[in-house]
């Protein structure tokens, strides 16, 4: 039983590892992308907040 908890955390540990650079990698992308869109509408002439 503590043999199958303790491989089922290093498990979960090793995944958490790999999820969390993916998906900090995924999320500077996207905040890159909404950056880029509000300049584009900026010098487009829309507004933003709309």
């Amino acid at each position: 039983m503590l043999l199958t908890i303790a491989i089922l955390l290093l498990i979960l540990w090793v995944l958490g590892v790999v999820g969390v650079y993916t998906i900090g990698w995924f999320v500077h992308i996207l905040l890159v992308l909404a950056v880029i869109m509000f300049l584009i509408r900026i010098i487009e002439g829309r507004n933003p907040i709309e």
